[in-house]
């Protein structure tokens, strides 16, 4: 059996650092592959100014935001589409304010072609949902109306994801919630708009972890499935040489833990959860050369910082702390992290990747 199905990340998932020029202004991405977004997260990086997340159920003019808790925007003219290789920004200047540096990661689901779900007569889950999976990367995009009651709705990967991004469109205050394999157990969720620590509560994942075909809601709780709240959940899976969502401890070193991938990082997203502590955010377009400094914080509208205390080194077959710092690597704590690639450790051919 081959080491990975994916021997170019490019064709399912890049990242594009551009300036902004004009409105609208065409981005197009530099990959091996053309890559048609389905979820595209954008940001601004010379200063403060929100995320933007869009994706290709809900439309190129409903946004959100990773640093608040807001309810879905109508953001008319802040991205004009989906191209084949890459998206074109509205005539607002949010996405391409002229002068500004920009960031946008990118991941393709199905073309924006959707499934629906009738729980009832597919017997997947109770709830409705709709959905469109890339199978092949483990990705789904899947939106559901709130039921009010404990529940499940289908995915469509076939796989138990490893990482489900969940926000309530409709009602403003709910936080973004995340499950994710790397937490004590399913009881446990963390948001991704605020610096908290892990939290509990049954009503969020009903203490059950996703199964191959089903994401499971304990009851009616509003991060979730409060009734007649419409929601968008980001689903990922495990996929060897392209993907991995995991845990490691720290050990408050600059010679600090090597965490084993599989792959060459492209992206990396971390968190201390247990502590208040900010989501890092790192990758390899912004900061081409080891260690990695220049990061991102997920949970706040703050410009890009340059910061040797967050050093890390992107290998070929996974990554390595070089920093003590409490967000990355303080003894003896905890940290989730969430990784894509930009190569995988061996090819399909059995040809190793280079280190950088």
């Amino acid at each position: 059996m081959a080491y990975t199905t994916i021997d170019d990340p490019s064709a399912h998932f890049q990242v594009n650092a551009y300036s902004g020029a004009s409105n609208p202004q065409t981005i197009t991405n530099g990959g091996n592959s053309d890559l048609q977004p389905d979820f595209l997260w954008s940001k601004r990086r010379d200063s403060a100014a929100p995320h933007y997340l869009f994706d290709s159920t809900r439309g190129v003019n409903s946004s959100l935001s990773s640093d608040d808790n807001d309810a879905e925007d109508t953001a008319t003219g802040y991205l004009a589409s989906f191209n084949s290789d890459g998206f074109t920004t509205g005539s607002d200047s949010a996405l391409a304010y002229s002068g500004r540096t920009y960031v946008a990661w990118q991941w393709k689901a199905n073309g924006g072609s959707t499934t629906t779900n009738d729980a009832s007569s597919t017997g997947v889950g109770t709830i409705d949902s709709v959905y469109q999976a890339n199978t092949t990367a483990g990705f789904s995009i899947v939106t559901h109306t709130g039921s009010n009651s404990a529940g499940t709705i289908a995915h469509g990967l076939g796989v138990a994801p490893k990482w489900v991004l969940t926000k309530n469109r409709t009602d403003n205050g709910e936080d973004w919630a995340n499950y994710h394999v790397g937490l004590p157990s399913a009881e446990y969720y963390i948001r991704l708009n605020t610096n908290a620590a892990q939290a509990t509560g049954s009503s969020v994942w009903g203490d059950t972890a996703p199964s191959s075909t089903v994401i499971t809601f304990g009851g009616a709780n509003g991060k979730t499935n409060a009734g007649s709240s419409n929601y968008v959940h980001y689903c990922f899976a495990d996929i060897q040489g392209y993907s991995k969502f995991g845990s490691y401890k720290g050990n408050g070193s600059e010679d600090g833990p090597f965490v084993y991938l599989g792959f060459k990082p492209k992206w990396i997203m971390f968190k201390n959860r247990g502590a208040a502590e900010e989501w890092i955010l790192q990758d390899t377009t912004r900061n081409p050369n080891n260690p990695v400094t220049k990061n991102i914080r997920v949970d706040s509208n703050i410009a890009e910082a340059d910061a040797s205390a967050l050093d890390i080194d992107f290998l070929s077959n996974g990554f390595k702390n070089r920093s003590n710092n409490a967000q990355l690597n303080s003894n003896g704590v905890v940290y989730i992290y969430m990784a894509f690639a930009e190569h995988p450790f061996v090819s399909s051919k059995g040809v190793p990747v280079t280190a950088r």
